[in-house]
């Protein structure tokens, strides 16, 4: 009888890490639009190996043409993260970044996405820490939690999001 007063359970999504390295907070990337959260929600990585691999089961939705950054679709859920490779790297023109997915393709948790040369990067001033943003996370969860400390790729979680009901 009281079956439809009982409180729904919110679904509970973890997101595998996409780099090996250390994630940090989002406050603490070079970069306004990103430590203030103006890009969206969720953490940052420090990589220690130049591979960007997918964390989900998901659809490519967009590859910046600088090939420093790709966006991706949950199929699941409906979420789509943005992975951003260093700060300000777009002025490398692509230079140091190769991408092995476009824009519609389904990939598999743990396909590499992108492979970039972390000490090219370096060599010329770029920071190459990484943004790892839930974009629509207002629209579609309640919380999203970022996990810090050192991370492997396609083993640890680094997010943790709630969903709206």
């Amino acid at each position: 009888m009281f079956e439809r007063f009982k409180k729904k359970s919110k679904k509970e999504v973890e997101v595998q890490s996409p780099l090996t390295g250390k994630a940090v907070p989002l406050s603490e990337v070079p970069d306004e639009a990103f430590a203030g959260g103006y890009m969206g929600r969720g953490v940052a990585i420090e990589p220690s190996e130049g591979r960007l691999v997918a964390p989900f089961d998901g659809t490519v939705a967009h590859v910046i043409n600088t090939k420093h950054a790709v966006m991706m679709e949950d199929n699941a859920t409906g979420l789509q993260y943005l992975f951003h490779i260093g700060i300000n790297t777009v002025g490398l023109k692509g230079k140091g970044f190769t991408s092995h997915v476009e824009v519609g393709d389904s990939v598999k948790a743990g396909q590499t996405l992108i492979e970039f040369d972390i000490e090219a990067i370096k060599a010329a001033g770029y920071p190459i820490v990484t943004p790892i943003i839930v974009t629509n996370a207002d629209e579609l969860a309640s919380e999203v939690e970022g996990h810090t400390g050192n991370v492997t790729a396609g083993r640890d979680f680094v997010l943790s999001i709630s969903l709206k009901s």
